[in-house]
């Protein structure tokens, strides 16, 4: 069913014009120039980036912002800078996924004759889809903008944690609307959905859905800031009498006069559990209509987040991209919870006033890799929050989550990737959890017989002739027995150490020494055979969105070991340095993550990611600097089109984040980053505990991209990595960079990244 909403009612004048330039303050709105000038949230929603376009708040559960008429796999955020279509603007996207989700409680204004239908791309005016231009709209962090031309309303969009605030500024019209369709989302469909007017301005429902999370129910309630004095309510296109309408594709408008120049507002309040959460969360966060002060309070949101990482440079574009990347850091993991800590777990039963925030979309495949890390850095208390939300899911679902999404396990992407997080909080001392507990989750999904464990548990390996993927899977699993390991160390558990430290060489099995490629293992004695490490078959069927020659260093966990299956730093620095350079075609089925290319190094994709820094580990830096500074200058652009794959819910711009700090987690749990390349002439770490680090770099400029020395609060440090404990008790590291590589810094075998540290 479906409800068209229709009222007659003046909104008084509200303070701000909605348009301004892109990447600074809406005009008149006394929002100060702080850090977010220089954020472009334009940056990725070109080409594969697939990020969110919209007015949000740090980890905020509202993402306020336009929805499109999708056209392929490049709008799985709802948006794409290629699209002039708008169909309205919709209170959650995913931000850089590649699977479509959400778009949930779509709302557009319009004017003249009712559509119930959004209309096509070849017909759009057959629907209630607008057309508009990139020069009429406006983004940054916080708030959100645009003219739609069709009908001639500027749209102001902003938010609080669980809110939406809308303003609609109408032309002068007899016949004015706004359409609340619960039938469109983004890559989902509805199930059931249900909309009701509570009072003469509030209308509450429900929108449940179906999609890549199977059983996604929301909540949510309406506000108008002047009474409905006429609504229409619809199930698809049929009208429904009567104040209540509920079905599959419930509609609803709301219509009016206006006159020229009238505003008009309304808060959307999202909630996990019920409508009168939502309209809780809207009574707690935004009990006034001062749209002024939310767009300030959003931005001071953004600032004190930005902050934590205050770094200096004459490049603006450096800034821009810099401050970019860590604003799409900040978008998820996602408030999955209401004011009053009532949330719906994966169990689907309401869990009241949690001690914790919970907190959803988890991709962990992805952010365990550098997200999740730089969260430990800048976020711990959020990160407590996120371990106590994966422990959660641990008790309702029986596992700890490996992709979940608004309560429901997706299964998506190979490995138990929450345990690397997991174990690095433990790690690092993060309090606020139980560490025993986490273990025992950790332990038990691990032990599980489900997505190939019971192949790991009993033999050693996953036979590729009994699933797909078999090689990521089997080194992704042996990533994170090395991080479940390291816990049960720490808590001496020598028995489940020695277990698990086992299943961490796994990756043996995997590594054929005829070829020197991770290759797919059929039994004992038999390969996968034909071989290619580069063809699309071999992609589909051993690996996860890439090839031989990208997983064959997925060994973060145990670089050494992987130095010695090569027999030798030469030969595995031989073969390193092939992956950059070396060509071919990987056939016409090869996946579209698979992007950034340099040689069959894919930095569009995860599982790259930390490759360039394994030259530390054989004492050549300079091969890291240099390849270090070529992604950093040459696949990250300030175009919407500046992303080199999906940004994954952060992970491609938390890679930018730290690698222009200078440093990176190779080892995701070991405590420890290794150095690359840094682009900036300072940086300080404003931390939690009150210290700051500051990393001063000397002889900055492009042509100087390799560290010649560095010293650590004023004295001599030669080691090619940082200890994330180095960094929380504060100082001053001091980097002398030089524009030919250096002879001493890094390269001595006890200087030397490693991935046991004494």
């Amino acid at each position: 069913m479906r409800l068209l909403l229709v009222f007659s009612f003046f909104v008084s004048t509200l303070l701000l014009h909605p348009f301004s330039s892109i990447g600074q303050a809406p005009k008149n709105s006394n929002v100060s120039p702080g850090l977010t000038r220089y954020v472009d949230p334009f940056i990725g929603t070109g080409f594969h980036g697939h990020v969110f376009m919209g007015a949000s708040v740090p980890f905020g559960a509202v993402q306020l912002g336009p929805t499109q008429m999708s056209q392929g796999w490049d709008w799985c955020s709802g948006y794409h800078y290629s699209d002039s279509l708008i169909i309205g603007f919709s209170h959650t996207h995913l931000n850089g996924t590649g699977i479509g989700d959400l778009g949930d409680v779509l709302i557009m204004p319009t004017t003249g004759p009712i559509k119930l239908t959004k209309g096509t791309t070849k017909d759009s005016e057959s629907g209630y889809a607008s057309r508009f231009s990139h020069a009429n709209e406006t983004a940054r962090p916080g708030y959100y903008a645009v003219h739609l031309q069709r009908y001639n309303i500027d749209v102001a969009l902003t938010t609080t944690e669980r809110v939406g605030l809308h303003q609609y500024t109408f032309p002068k019209s007899t016949d004015a609307h706004i359409l609340l369709d619960l039938g469109e989302g983004v890559g989902d469909r509805p199930t059931d959905t249900y909309l009701e007017q509570l009072n003469d301005s509030t209308l509450v429902g429900y929108r449940f859905s179906k999609g890549w999370a199977t059983d996604q129910r929301l909540y949510f309630a309406v506000v108008f800031a002047k009474p409905i004095h006429k609504l229409d309510l619809f199930s698809d296109q049929t009208a429904v009498t009567g104040s209540s309408a509920k079905g599959v594709r419930v509609k609803g408008v709301v219509s009016f006069s206006t006159q020229a120049g009238e505003k008009v507002l309304l808060k959307v309040g999202i909630s996990p559990v019920s409508p009168t959460n939502a309209l809780a969360n809207i009574r707690a966060e935004l009990p006034h209509w001062n749209r002024a002060k939310v767009v300030r309070d959003a931005d001071a949101a953004w600032n004190r987040e930005l902050g934590k990482i205050m770094v200096k440079s004459n490049d603006k574009n450096r800034l821009k991209l810099f401050y970019t990347s860590l604003f799409h850091t900040l978008v998820a993991p996602s408030l999955f919870n209401d004011h009053n800590g009532d949330y719906r777990g994966a169990d689907r039963q309401v869990h009241p006033a949690a001690s914790f925030a919970n907190m959803t979309t988890f991709s962990l495949w992805d952010t365990y890799r550098s997200a999740h890390p730089l969260f430990t850095l800048t976020q711990p208390r959020r990160v407590s929050d996120m371990v106590n939300s994966m422990l959660a899911i641990y008790d309702q679902q029986g596992k700890l989550p490996v992709w979940h999404l608004v309560g429901n396990e997706t299964n998506t992407m190979p490995g138990n990737s929450a345990m690397p997080v997991i174990a690095d909080a433990c790690l690092k001392g993060i309090t606020g959890f139980d560490i025993n507990r986490a273990f025992n989750a950790m332990k038990q999904s691990a032990m599980l017989d489900e997505r190939g464990l019971n192949f790991v548990k009993k033999q050693g390996y996953i036979p590729a002739d009994s699933l797909v993927e078999s090689v990521a899977r089997g080194l992704e699993y042996a990533i994170d027995d090395w991080a479940i390991a390291q816990v049960a160390k720490k808590l001496g558990k020598a028995d489940e150490y020695a277990y698990f430290s086992k299943r961490a060489k796994a990756y043996h099995y995997y590594f054929d020494p005829s070829t020197r490629f991770m290759r797919g293992r059929v039994s004992e004695g038999e390969r996968r055979t034909p071989f290619s490490p580069l063809v699309s078959r071999h992609m589909k069927d051993d690996f996860a969105e890439g090839n031989a020659w990208q997983y064959t260093w997925l060994v973060p966990q145990d670089v050494e070991g992987l130095i010695g299956l090569f027999k030798g730093e030469k030969a595995f620095t031989q073969k390193l340095d092939s992956l950059f350079i070396i060509r071919g075609d990987m056939g016409a089925e090869a996946s579209n993550d698979i992007t950034g290319l340099i040689g069959q190094y894919a930095h569009g994709n995860e599982p790259s990611h930390h490759i360039t820094y394994l030259y530390g580990y054989v004492g050549q830096p300079w091969k890291t600097a240099d390849k270090v500074r070529y992604i950093l200058d040459s696949l990250y652009t300030p175009r919407p089109d500046g992303l080199s794959g999906n940004e994954d819910v952060g992970q491609m711009s938390a890679w930018y984040v730290l690698s222009a700090l200078g440093f990176y987690p190779v080892n995701p749990t070991n405590g420890a980053y290794v150095f690359g390349s840094p682009v900036f002439d300072e940086a300080t770490l404003k931390l939690e505990n009150g210290q700051s680090f500051r990393v001063k770099t000397v002889n900055n400029k492009a042509t100087n991209r390799y560290i010649k020395r560095m010293t650590l609060n004023g004295k001599p440090y030669s080691k090619a990595y940082l200890l994330h404990q180095t960094i929380l008790n504060g100082g001053e590291l001091v980097i002398e960079m030089s524009n030919v590589p250096g002879t001493e810094w890094g390269v001595h075998e006890p200087d030397r990244a490693r991935s046991v540290l004494p």
